[in-house]
């Protein structure tokens, strides 16, 4: 399983490369720009063909799922934290049928501790972060939490069998595919680990 995360600041041809690792095959996008706001988040969506909306997750706006077919929605840990307790009035008034709900965990123990039940779990950092130098790697071992789990910081297309090793079930990329220069390739090298 691969995710891809979105870059947090706008980089140039972004729609049309996020348009062509959907075409060979990406499943999972998440779109997380926390400095757009709800017309540019719409907007960014629109820049995306249709029939791509449904492997489209969001960070922000969760309200979006009832504008547009999204994948799901994804929680940040700080919102998790804010509104775990009482998920029944977070999510009245979204339409969450068939979605994904998913978020991010930066220690495992709060991840095997947490009573929701994510579709998965995204859980940073394992290896030093490629985005964030200030990031380095924890290099956490998920094998014994019997979770989906998918490893975030510091993928390459080289190390993901560190990761399977480690007992992740998937990796999310984030720094490692905007900063290659070639993206499609990164992503399709990436992927033949899980054909």
């Amino acid at each position: 399983m691969i995710i891809v995360i979105s870059p947090e600041k706008d980089i140039p041809n972004e729609a049309k490369l996020v348009n062509q690792l959907f075409a060979e095959g990406l499943a999972y996008f998440h779109l997380r720009k926390p400095d757009k706001d709800y017309k540019q988040h719409v907007d960014y969506i629109h820049a995306i063909e249709e029939q791509y909306h449904n492997r489209i997750v969001v960070h922000y706006f969760h309200e979006l799922v009832n504008e547009f077919n999204l994948k799901g929605i994804h929680f940040q840990e700080q919102t998790r934290i804010d509104n775990i307790d009482n998920p029944g009035r977070y999510f009245k008034n979204l339409n969450l049928f068939g979605k994904t709900i998913s978020s991010s965990f930066h220690d495992p123990k709060d991840l095997e501790d947490c009573y929701f039940e994510f579709d998965y779990h995204l859980l940073s950092p394992v290896f030093a972060s490629i985005s964030n130098t200030n990031v380095s790697g924890r290099g956490f071992n998920v094998t014994a939490i019997d979770k989906l789990i998918i490893g975030m910081g510091g993928v390459t297309a080289d190390n993901i069998s560190k990761f399977t090793n480690l007992g992740y079930k998937g990796v999310g990329v984030l720094g490692g595919i905007w900063s290659s220069k070639t993206p499609i390739a990164f992503f399709n090298k990436m992927k033949q680990f899980y054909s």
